[in-house]
């Protein structure tokens, strides 16, 4: 383990955040919805797979691998756009037909409906795609900084600099502003923000509308950097999302946050200081292993998450 060198266990770091920072971006979806309905959305993992191919149109349409130039920013910028649009488009079909319904019925039944939606947008889109994967063009330019051992490229600072950005907009939108208010009144106390004259269909509405655009933009950050989409995508990332939105408190903004970067982180650095103990030889498929072992210990020893007293204070 300590065998090797600083700048390997800095690039492990840094592909950690990478894929931390989108992990944290779908979660977010996961816990907004349920801090406000107290549901799972299972198919939001098909939301964020929908985002991407939204975002790969909108990059072919600009011209593909042909993109260059200052042509670049405005195609990815209008990607991000066409991806947050589709998906909360999506999500706003999802909630007004599949789940406003059993709004009051047993949690059982919103979330058989949501895993019935999931399967069914999945292969939805096997099936109109040939079940073929698509491959974003490279337009994004090459290149990296480098300060000592340190090194991350320019993909990987975009990725994890978006995602904060994008992060921290949800949480202003939530906390500082009338419809945030709204939501949040939502979530204390359903009735009583009905009796104060606020639109409960809305703020729901809302609420599904801002984790989806998170999941959209997700959806372009994942096909930029992996470089391909395909129907069953959104099922992985999406269970590891809610991972991490239960390791860090789900209803929890803050937490859906520190849960994604610590599952991205647990995943690389923590595989490699396992592989890395004489005699053990962990391949790249025990990142799932990881990732879903740390929710079992969660849920084991604590189901509320980091900052789930907090949320378990207001429920």
């Amino acid at each position: 383990m300590f065998l090797a060198s600083t700048s390997f266990w800095l690039d492990q770091v840094v592909n950690g955040l990478t894929i931390g920072s989108m992990y944290a971006l779908i979660a977010l979806g996961y816990t907004m919805v349920y801090g406000v309905l107290k549901m799972i959305n299972f198919a939001h993992g098909e939301v964020f797979m929908l985002g991407s191919y939204a975002g790969f149109g909108v990059l072919v349409a600009f011209g593909g691998e042909s993109i260059a130039g200052p042509m670049v920013v405005l195609a990815i910028a209008a990607a991000f756009v066409g991806a947050a649009l589709a998906s909360a488009s999506v999500s706003v079909v999802l909630e007004r037909v599949a789940y406003r319904p059993l709004r009051n019925a047993p949690r059982l039944a919103p979330l058989i409906t949501a895993i019935g939606a999931s399967i069914f947008l999945q292969f939805l889109v096997l099936d109109v795609t040939g079940a073929k994967a698509s491959f974003y063009p490279r337009i994004f330019p090459s290149g990296s900084i480098e300060v000592g051992a340190f090194r991350i490229t320019y993909l990987q600072l975009f990725l994890v600099g978006c995602s904060v950005a994008m992060m921290l907009f949800l949480y202003i939108v939530v906390q500082r502003t009338a419809v945030g208010r709204s939501i949040r009144a939502v979530a204390e106390n359903r009735t009583a923000a009905s009796l104060m004259g606020i639109d409960v269909d809305r703020a729901i509405v809302t609420t599904f509308v801002l984790g989806a655009a998170m999941a959209g933009v997700a959806g372009v950050l994942w096909g930029l950097f992996f470089l391909q989409v395909r129907g069953s995508m959104g099922f992985l990332p999406g269970i590891k999302a809610f991972t991490a939105a239960v390791l860090g408190g789900i209803g929890s903004i803050p937490g859906a946050m520190v849960g994604g970067y610590f599952l991205g982180l647990a995943e690389t650095v923590g595989r490699e200081a396992l592989s890395a103990i004489p005699g053990l030889n962990f391949p790249n498929e025990w990142r799932d292993v990881i990732a879903f072992s740390l929710l079992v210990l969660v849920l084991l020893f604590r189901p509320t998450g980091i900052f789930g007293e907090l949320v378990s204070r207001r429920a």
